[in-house]
């Protein structure tokens, strides 16, 4: 075991190979070429379209202890992975790694191929009940989360290697064009699959929506394609939204929003130009309709809105308070509509919109963005993998990217959460540092990074509740009681990857 800069105790090697333990945000310059594909011949007339998604298995030569991808843009609506991992068990297949963009918790019809063999581990972070049994022992099979920033780096760095990258396609033609902008499993934007796309050995889409050539507009080319197969359906589209896509109604939740776009204001940001990102819950939506609101009194036209995009962002982007969207995953129906009719609502890939391993990710022109947590700790860092139970529940997504990317971010969490405090003297596992943490906010007060002294000096002239993250910790435990510490087993059960490769922490098996 090896220590990293925040006293992780993390292992040496892990899923075969070597683990370069966190040191900082910004000090690992990469090295070598991005990874390449072989070449490969298409003459006229030969057909790409395939009968079968078992011929589309054979065609592509998966074998034993290859590695898959797909993509999540259909989230807790994705009916691909369990329909594919399924027929790859029926063939024979064994030891295949996953590494999807995501894994979702409709995707637990999968555990008895972990269980079977025909899985041997993920590439990627998972949501939901395999998380939780790995974390009490009852699977056995490595997993890496990895931000969706660190996973573009480590496809096109080749650290991760996919061999067949099936492509779930709302909207594709014989020869392979894509997009995600129609058709029954309509998704939107497709940048997770971009990456995919461009590097995987094979690549096969897959659609229950056939049109004829050309698709337009084109989303992924046909010159990444190897092989189309069709379905009957590749998912719901009703089951993308993960939460709530309506503004908080609970007194907490809006104080807290008041409270964030009241530091937003006080940083100076809020101007022509104003570039943002939030989620979908109901908090961070609260804090969008008041910039909003800011936005209008101020007369402020901002750049761009970015991230996972909701119908609220589309309704800023016509009201003409931003210029565009950048979209690398469409949260609801609503932006999906807007995506398949509006040019300014651009499609990115998850390399352009945050690899840390390029010429400059979307990113690193964020002025502000609002995060959640499950735990935040004195030191700034957050949790988002684990609940509180030690269970590794959630992927970590966009959150550590955009840390490392904005001018300023913002959590905002309530300070009491099921009776257990969020805010803590450690996080039960780091996955965003805290060294690139501006502000944390709760109802019960504002806690300021000490690297914003000058935002914090203006807070106060402003007689907002500023508090040290420290008083903000012991008030909160005096009323909830300090929580018992968690005991854990030796036994890691995944690791937790920060977006340039290196290990920011590892989750233990849960002592029961």
């Amino acid at each position: 075991m090896a220590l990293n800069s925040l006293g992780r105790e993390i292992p040496e090697s892990y899923a075969g190979r070597k683990l370069v333990p966190y040191g900082d945000p910004y000090s690992i310059t990469p090295q070598g070429k991005v990874a390449a594909r072989r070449l490969r011949r298409v003459n006229p007339g030969a057909s790409k379209l395939l009968s079968s998604l078992r011929e589309a298995i054979e065609a592509s030569g998966l074998k034993d202890g290859m590695t898959i991808a797909t993509h999540h843009s259909l989230r807790n609506g994705d009916f691909l992975l369990n329909r594919l991992v399924a027929e790859i068990a029926a063939m024979g297949i064994r030891g295949i790694w996953i590494a999807s963009s995501s894994v979702h918790p409709v995707h637990a019809e999968i555990i008895p191929h972990i269980k079977s063999g025909v899985i041997a581990g993920f590439q990627c972070g998972v949501n939901g009940l395999i998380g939780e049994m790995a974390s009490r022992g009852e699977l056995s099979c490595p997993i890496v989360v990895r931000t969706h920033g660190g996973r573009a780096r480590a496809i096109m760095e080749g650290s991760v290697q996919v061999d067949v990258a099936f492509i779930a396609a709302p909207c594709c033609d014989e020869y392979g064009n894509m997009n995600g902008y129609s058709g029954p499993s309509a998704c939107g934007s497709l940048g997770y699959a971009q990456t995919d796309a461009l590097h995987a050995a094979c690549v096969v889409a897959v659609t229950d929506n056939l049109v004829p050539f050309p698709v337009v507009p084109v989303s992924i080319p046909q010159t990444l394609v190897d092989y189309v197969v069709t379905v009957d359906r590749l998912g719901d589209p009703a089951k993308i939204v993960s939460t709530t896509t309506r503004i908080t109604t609970d007194p907490v939740g809006l104080q807290i929003a008041s409270y964030a776009s009241q530091v937003i204001e006080a940083s100076g940001l809020l101007k022509d130009g104003f570039s943002f990102q939030t989620g979908s819950g109901g908090i961070s939506l609260a804090v969008s309709d008041k910039v909003r609101n800011a936005m209008r009194r101020g007369n402020i036209k901002g750049s761009f809105g970015c991230g996972g995009i909701t119908g609220y962002f589309v309704e800023m982007l016509e009201e003409g308070l931003f210029d565009a969207l950048m979209d690398v995953q469409c949260f609801d129906q609503e932006a999906v509509k807007s995506i398949a009719k509006n040019r300014a609502h651009q499609e990115i890939g998850a390399d352009m919109y945050a690899n840390p391993f390029n010429a400059g990710a979307v990113v690193n022109r964020l002025d502000c963005v609002i995060l959640g947590a499950t735990e935040v700790d004195t030191s700034f860092n957050v949790n988002v993998n684990t609940e509180s139970n030690g269970y590794l529940l959630h992927n970590t997504g966009g959150h550590s990217d955009t840390a490392a990317g904005a001018k300023l971010s913002i959590i905002v969490a309530p300070s009491i959460r099921g009776r257990l405090p969020i805010v803590r003297d450690r996080v039960t596992t780091v996955t965003t540092p805290g060294e690139t943490i501006g502000v944390v906010v709760t109802e019960r007060g504002i806690a300021v990074n000490e690297q914003h002294p000058e935002l914090k000096e203006e807070l106060i002239r402003r007689k907002l509740p500023v508090k040290e993250i420290g008083e903000l910790q012991r008030e909160i435990c005096r009323v909830t009681g300090t929580p018992r510490a968690l005991e854990f087993e030796d036994e890691v059960v995944a690791v937790i990857e920060y977006r340039d490769g290196s290990i920011i922490d590892a989750v233990r098996r849960v002592k029961e």
